[in-house]
Parts: C-alpha cells; sequence; structure tokens
C-alpha cells in the first residue's frame, strides 16, 4: 500500500456521536500516521490493515480524514459536531 495514504476510503463508525446519520460514509483521507486501537475508536477504516480513524473521549474529538473536502459525508459529520458543541452550553 501506498503511504501517505491519500484518497478516497469508508469508515465503519461504531458508537460515538460523530456518525449519527451517515448513510453513505465516504471521506477524503491524507495521512501516514495510524492511530492504534484504544478504547476512544468510534471508527475505524481498511487501508492494507484496518486503523482507527475517527476517536471521541468526552469532549475531545478527531478524525484521520478531512470532512472540509468530504462533500455530502463531511458536511454531515461537521454537522453532527456542532450538535454536539449546541448541547454543551
Amino acid at each position: 500500500m501506498r503511504v501517505p495514504h491519500m484518497g478516497w476510503n469508508t469508515v465503519d463508525f461504531q458508537g460515538g456521536v460523530l456518525g449519527n446519520g451517515m448513510e453513505e460514509p465516504w471521506f477524503y483521507f491524507v495521512h501516514s500516521y495510524a492511530c492504534p486501537e484504544n478504547p476512544w475508536v468510534r471508527g475505524w477504516t481498511q487501508y492494507g490493515q484496518r486503523f482507527a480513524s475517527a476517536v471521541e473521549k468526552k469532549n475531545a474529538f478527531g478524525v484521520q480524514f478531512h470532512p472540509e473536502k468530504s462533500g455530502k459525508s463531511g458536511g454531515r459529520l461537521l454537522e453532527n459536531f456542532v450538535e454536539v458543541v449546541r448541547q454543551w452550553k
């Protein structure tokens, strides 16, 4: 597999709030680092091997892809994030 990983890939969201309402979770990736498995993983992607592509822990969120360049799925993820922030107020 080529590194850095550049291009479109899917995310398998499992729990958490960032993946709410995702119908076709395709995102644009540009990275060469893979987060190891941990208890806060909420999204997985397959590229050569399975790696963590979305994490959530309390009020901290991180993704391994670029939601702002990911069309409909990216827009939905950003809407989900904004909704979480609104609930904190």
